[in-house]
């Protein structure tokens, strides 16, 4: 199967240095390989995206050089596919229905056990409220996904990264994903899916064969080889990358507007510049 990678950004803000360094590295990776570089539109949260954030990503990957192969995927066209999804693993005994909110699963967190993370890939880790109550689908519920029987189906499993500080084979151990991710959510209130769900469909659609993204997913790529084995997807090879990081050594985040690549271009800066910035 040819090289395929991708860029998915969410237009949700503008594009900073640390979304430039991993669009620039997936795209040189894909044109050194002759392989695929594609484009996809994270719009999964509908009230944070904009079509003005969505034209400025447009705008400022053409300024850096980049070109994508094929059309543009956005998210908000295939929440059919992410509800069928969902649905197939409802029927398979595999979810359960929620009511709590975050405020909910801190008041539950007060009197943590210990020796057991409080803190997964999603922030604090579910404390199964819900998971024995046998609740319907409703507007107010989100889905999660039992991860107990989840991982009794689809463990062992693994993934390859070809990060030099994670590079090799990465087992999935069920004592390891019960206690250190939990729960996670497949689908929010008044959303269609979650991250998690919604990605792993869109790279197997597409035929992403190499997901190249951010180390700060490292963990969350366990979750998605579960939910590719459950669903019957192939498992991409990863490559996480190192964050760019501000002066303090905090990973850039939207809300770092000085370092937006728009900025850099109305302050006279080239694309040669960016890349040196980001240290390419």
């Amino acid at each position: 199967m040819n090289f395929t990678t991708r860029f998915a950004p969410s237009p949700t803000g503008p594009l900073h240095l640390g979304h430039a360094y991993s669009a620039l590295l997936a795209h040189d990776s894909a044109r050194e390989e002759d392989g695929k570089f594609l484009l996809r539109i994270d719009d999964l949260d509908q009230s944070r995206a904009r079509p003005h954030w969505e034209d400025q990503i447009y705008d400022d990957l053409a300024w850096l050089g980049i070109t994508w192969d094929g059309p543009v995927r956005r998210q908000s066209d295939h929440f059919h596919e992410y509800a069928k999804a969902t649905q197939q693993l409802r029927a398979a005994g595999l979810t359960f229905e929620c009511t709590c909110s975050r405020r909910d699963i801190e008041a539950a967190a007060n009197a943590p056990q210990e020796g057991v993370p409080e803190f997964g890939p999603d922030g604090r880790i579910y404390p199964g409220t819900c998971r024995s109550l046998a609740l319907a689908p409703t507007p107010q519920t989100c889905t999660r996904l039992n991860i107990s029987k989840a991982c009794a189906l689809a463990l062992p499993a693994h993934f390859t990264d070809t990060e030099p500080d994670r590079v090799g084979v990465h087992n999935l151990e069920t004592q390891d994903m019960l206690a250190t991710v939990g729960d996670v959510i497949l689908s929010r209130r008044q959303m269609a899916a979650s991250y998690h769900l919604s990605v792993v469909l869109d790279d197997a659609a597409t035929g992403v064969t190499d997901v190249i993204r951010g180390a700060d997913l490292f963990d969350a790529t366990r979750i998605h080889v579960v939910l590719q084995k459950l669903l019957n997807l192939p498992t991409p090879a990863y490559h996480h990358h190192k964050l760019i990081r501000d002066d303090a050594g905090k990973r850039l985040a939207k809300r770092d507007d000085a370092r937006a690549i728009a900025r850099y271009r109305a302050e006279g800066a080239t694309p040669t510049d960016i890349r040196q910035m980001v240290g390419l």
